[in-house]
């Protein structure tokens, strides 16, 4: 049926794009993306030639509203007057000593801690090769003692960034590296089998190449290190080589990579680094190695290398999506333009930044490198009627990707012309044979020899978590294809409970706005996990060619797929010439992915010929249905004397909790409705407990006791810490627990009372290990803590951890 011209309509921002507008980037007087453009593109142009400023500041505004967006540090913090970095990641160098230098130059641990910590609280996340650090059991002679090894020394890291709160909010992000021939391997991989350890890192093994024809010749590998073993370890066998490494052992290649492989599967950790494919098309080769990446993996980069990162959106360059009112087109004239004045705003930006540490200016200042890349490439292929999947989809993301290669790239050229090339810049080596500069078009190169260029490195492919959400209305993440065409997203509130609101897929709600019948999508709606994982790496093969650093990107496995094909997948990954590869398969230790609808979250309405259907009536919870009134007669009890010490000294009180049996469809629980402390409390110091009872009680029947304990958990005041109960640290070890009123410390033992109720009605007494959620609160599936809503609910979704509770984004672009 002929279709009728149509023009895009304007969608307005779905609810989740506002509260993450709002939450994230938005300051004090901006109301809408309209001033923050204006914010953002006027901070740009500020370190332009004054006589050039206003012409930027308009090139920037109406760039940025085409689509050229800068990562989140930038749209957060351009224009403020926080000290904040405007930059996304870092890369920090790690050394093998304490203190100070090593002799090769590389700071000390602690020096590099005390780097990493001022660098995450202005706003950046660090990637660390943890390799120098010698392996447990080596010789330390300066104190005549044994080593650690890097895992511990990770152990202090991941508490540092626990700590440390970044700039505007924003916790940092980490990604730990270790070499694959590194003694402690082992111990690195299986690490984060351990529940709560390193929940502040994503870690990764680099590969070089030949450990991967060892694994091809099935022959032995050697653990090696520079530093010398122990005594224990030369009496077990360790050996120095002939090039003077030590081998602390030499273990089979497939037995590792096995270990590796089980871990992945398992628990989506670690990732793999190919460092020999990484540092062979380096175009800055010749003077810096790599040996580690920024957290989610797009940056490859060196001591002190930063990211500088600006998405495009590649939606906003279809013409007549999806064929309403003429062919699907994309405007690679437009998406050109737009790429060349990003490589400029991208440039501005290293002048622009506030730099944590001096080391990271002399870096970017000496190297220039910035990374243009894009999001929404899986709507993108949907809007031009192209399956993410088939060949004519990767052969349009390669038409895309030329295009933004070529145009930054001569967009760098012009800027050398204009503002000089960058310091490290040699012409040879710049464009030696093998390396990606060397895969131009000739006419690039020969402007190279001549002019020089700008900037060392131009493109990246990054996650794009929030600013998709906030700035694309929820396209597509990077280059991933959509995830979902609608799910549900749980937000907390500021009283304590939480809202569910419908987020949808940008191309998905354009489909329906364009008239497109939302229940039966065309197949070129095809999605994360309707695709066969193949289609992942093929995507990544497809593209990385045309992208000077990496790609992060998250290929999705089914929970069924079969162990044997996923451990080839890395395999391939390296055939393929990737520079890395990280994979997330749900399971019974990690949890499921995101919580999808099975029918789009709204309809087109019904025809007049037809009915129109009942809403659906949610299920009351008998757990928070209201109680009008306590029920006549006895209900089963739990008393509970409670010992705890304050300033004043110990002190002890008497609890009871009443408790009513309710079905739930598979028998009965005990929900709480009546919290009551004995006479002779009544004391004017104790009236709190009195009203505190009562509140609860209220709480209780009303249906938001846990909202209400949530609530008192956080209540501090002026009377000093409270000791109750104890917590067990990860050595076993048990710790007193201390709360910031008797308030907060009345409302643990509840929800003690209440957990311990649960799982076992004939205890009393108050346990001293920290207690599990109090029911009725669902148990959260299982993975890294959430930062919003304290669930152990976060997975890797799409590049960026995402918790499946709350549907809270986390550290990615």
């Amino acid at each position: 049926m002929q279709r009728e011209p149509q023009p895009c309509p304007d969608l307005g921002l779905q609810p989740i794009s506002q509260d993450v507008l709002c939450e994230k980037y938005l300051k004090p007087g901006e109301t809408t993306a309209q001033m923050l453009y204006q914010r953002v593109a006027r901070a740009l142009a500020s370190v332009e030639a004054p006589e050039l400023r206003s012409r930027y500041e308009a090139l920037f505004l109406a760039n940025l509203q085409a689509g050229a967006i800068g990562a989140g540090r930038i749209m957060s913090a351009a224009g403020t007057d926080i000290q904040a970095t405007l930059i996304n990641c870092f890369v920090q160098p790690v050394g093998d000593c304490i203190q100070g230098q090593d002799e090769d130059g590389f700071p000390g641990i602690y020096e590099a801690l005390r780097e990493a910590a001022e660098t995450m609280r202005r706003g950046g996340g660090v990637g660390y090769d943890f390799s120098r650090i010698r392996p447990k059991g080596a010789r330390v002679m300066a104190t005549a003692s044994m080593a650690s090894g890097p895992c511990s020394y990770m152990n202090v890291f991941d508490q540092s960034c626990a700590t440390v709160e970044s700039a505007g909010a924003r916790r940092g992000a980490q990604m730990g590296v270790l070499r694959i021939d590194h003694p402690d391997v082992h111990e690195f991989i299986s690490a984060k089998r351990q529940p709560g350890r390193w929940n502040n890192f994503n870690v990764s093994v680099s590969v070089p190449d030949a450990f991967i024809q060892a694994l091809q010749d099935d022959a032995a590998w050697d653990l090696v290190h520079k530093a010398r073993p122990g005594a224990a370890l030369l009496a077990q066998g360790a050996h120095q080589r002939a090039d003077g490494q030590w081998v602390y052992a030499s273990v089979p290649a497939r037995a590792l990579w096995e270990r590796i492989m089980r871990s992945a599967y398992d628990y989506a950790e670690p990732g793999i680094l190919f460092l020999g494919r990484i540092n062979e098309d380096n175009n800055l080769h010749y003077c810096e190695t790599i040996t580690a990446t920024n957290p989610c993996g797009e940056q490859p980069l060196p001591a002190y290398g930063c990211c500088d990162l600006g998405p495009v959106i590649l939606p906003r360059f279809v013409r007549h999506p999806f064929g309403f009112g003429g062919a699907a087109a994309f405007d690679f004239e437009a998406f050109a333009q737009a790429v060349a004045l990003q490589v400029r705003a991208l440039d501005n930006v290293l002048d622009l930044t506030y730099w944590p540490l001096p080391q990271q200016r002399e870096e970017a200042m000496a190297k220039r490198r910035i990374g243009v890349g894009f999001t929404g490439l899986g709507n993108t292929l949907a809007m031009l009627c192209l399956r993410y999947d088939r060949p004519e989809g990767r052969a349009m993301a390669v038409r895309i990707a030329r295009c933004m290669r070529d145009a930054a790239y001569r967009a760098s050229v012009d800027l050398a012309r204009e503002k000089g090339a960058f310091p490290h810049f040699s012409a040879g080596p710049y464009l030696a044979e093998g390396r990606f500069a060397s895969r131009l078009p000739e006419a690039l190169k020969a402007a190279i020899r001549q002019h020089g260029i700008r900037n060392s490195h131009l493109l990246s492919i990054a996650p794009t978590g929030t600013v998709s959400l906030a700035f694309a209305d929820n396209a597509s993440n990077g280059i991933e294809p959509s995830f979902a065409w609608t799910y549900k997203r749980k937000k907390r509130a500021a009283d304590g409970g939480s809202t569910e609101y419908a987020v949808q897929d940008h191309a998905w709600r354009l489909y329906r706005e364009l008239g497109g019948d939302a229940q039966a999508l065309p197949d070129y709606f095809v999605s994360a996990l309707d695709m066969p994982v193949q289609a992942h790496i093929a995507m990544m093969e497809a593209v990385q060619p045309w992208v000077d650093t990496a790609i992060s990107k998250t290929v999705n496995i089914p929970v069924d797929y079969p162990y044997e094909d996923f451990k080839d997948l890395y395999l391939q990954a390296w055939r393929a010439r990737l520079k890395g590869l990280a994979t997330y398969r749900p399971n019974a230790i990690l949890g499921a992915v995101l919580e999808t609808d099975a029918a789009p979250a709204t309809v087109p309405a019904a025809s007049p010929a037809a009915p129109a259907a009942a809403p659906a009536v949610p299920p009351v919870d008998p757990m928070r249905a209201v109680i009008e009134s306590r029920p006549q007669g006895g209900l089963p009890a739990v008393a509970e004397k409670l010992e705890y010490w304050t300033q004043e000294g110990h002190k002890t009180l008497y609890l009871i909790v009443s408790f009513l049996p309710v079905a739930t469809g598979q028998g009965s629980v005990d929900r709480a409705i009546e919290f009551f402390m004995p006479v002779g409390q009544s004391g004017e110091s104790q009236q709190w407990i009195t009203s505190s009872m009562r509140m609860l009680s209220l709480a209780a029947r009303g249906g938001f006791l846990e909202r209400a304990l949530g609530d008192m958990r956080k209540v501090a005041w002026d009377r000093g810490p409270v000791r109750l109960g104890s917590h067990r640290k990860d050595d076993g070890t048990l710790v007193p627990m201390w709360h910031d009123s008797e308030v907060a410390a009345m409302a643990y033992a509840i929800q003690n009372i209440l957990a311990r109720r649960v799982r076992d009605p004939v205890q009393q007494r108050l346990p001293l290990d920290e207690p599990a959620p109090p029911l009725p609160v669902p148990q959260a599936m299982i993975g890294k803590k959430c930062n919003e809503c304290g669930a152990h609910a976060v997975i890797r979704k799409d590049g960026c951890d995402y918790c499946t509770q709350c549907g809270q984004l986390g550290a990615c672009g």
